[in-house]
């Protein structure tokens, strides 16, 4: 049985990857949070490591609050610079591969095209600079490090767009919403599937040398803006609430958003031979289970 320690377990896909576990018997997977393992801290990481051997690391802990990390760029540098190289080095000493997820915050270029991971990067703002060098620094940390970017990630766990548009939804008749800001919404399970997918190929030995190291672009399918996405959860939920399109000039945010981020994924299909799922599709399982999850709570009160 192969043994992977995740990190953030807590986040939306370390709580996906729990979900998810049970039905991969071929992993024994060691949860993480701050709680038992402070990332950002080098010493406690080696001891860690030295203490729990493992055959994989997935990091799936990152600094996401994009605006609170303008004011708190040291919280956002340890979480989502410094950790990483220290996980990779870990890594590195262990001869494990390492799963590292990153954002599409990193481009943030002019490129009106579907974006290639050989494509420069232009990183504004703490948030996406703190992501793109805790990329470089694994990357340069350990040969095996294997960076996944990804994008408008949600589930029914933590915060996220979707569920904000559901409670505001719920609580007002009108809302505004950003239609200049195109992408693809990437459910978490979905997200947390590919990286046991690819673990798998890894047991299974068709994870080439040169595969294992570099970057490579995960999203759902699709595209859409969050505009286009709003009017879906909508649509989904049955929440009568109109929505109306404004530009993102007129909803000002402390960190400033790519205007176009939709991820070109041929490396990773042509890499791994996986299907994506088209973000309605996954949105509409998500809000599923999301009414599976509300009704159980509903019955236990």
């Amino acid at each position: 049985m192969a043994k992977v320690i995740v990190t953030g377990a807590n986040g939306q896909v370390g709580r996906e990857l729990q979900v998810l576990a049970g039905h991969f018997p071929e992993f024994q997977f060691h949860f993480t949070s701050r709680f038992n393992l402070d990332i950002t801290d080098e010493q406690a990481v080696q001891h860690f490591f030295n203490q729990h051997p493992a055959d994989y690391c997935i990091n799936a802990a990152a600094y996401t609050a994009v605006d609170r990390a303008e004011e708190e760029p040291e919280a956002a540098e340890r979480t989502n610079a410094l950790a990483p190289r220290y996980l990779a080095e870990a890594c590195a000493q262990q001869n494990i591969p390492m799963l590292h997820f990153s954002t599409d915050y990193v481009y943030h270029n002019d490129v009106n095209r579907p974006l290639l991971e050989s494509d420069e990067t232009c990183p504004a703002g703490v948030y996406a600079r703190t992501k793109l060098a805790g990329e470089q620094a694994a990357l340069e940390a350990h040969s095996k490090t294997m960076i996944l970017r990804t994008s408008w990630v949600y589930s029914v766990f933590g915060h996220n767009f979707v569920k904000t548009m559901l409670r505001l939804g719920r609580e007002r008749d009108r809302l505004t919403v950003v239609y200049d800001q195109i992408g693809s919404p990437t459910h978490a399970r979905s997200l947390a599937r590919a990286a046991i997918a690819i673990l798998q190929q890894y047991e299974q030995g068709a994870v080439p040398r040169e595969q294992q190291h570099g970057i490579y672009n995960y999203s759902n399918e699709g595209v859409c803006s969050w505009y286009d996405f709003a009017l879906a959860i909508f649509e989904m939920s049955g929440i009568d609430c109109e929505v109306a399109p404004i530009l993102s000039k007129d909803f000002p945010t402390p960190a400033a958003r790519p205007s176009y981020s939709v991820m070109d994924k041929s490396k990773f299909k042509a890499a791994f031979g996986l299907n994506i799922p088209h973000w309605r599709d996954d949105l509409k399982a998500m809000m599923t289970t999301l009414r599976s999850h509300e009704a159980a709570a509903s019955s236990r009160e």
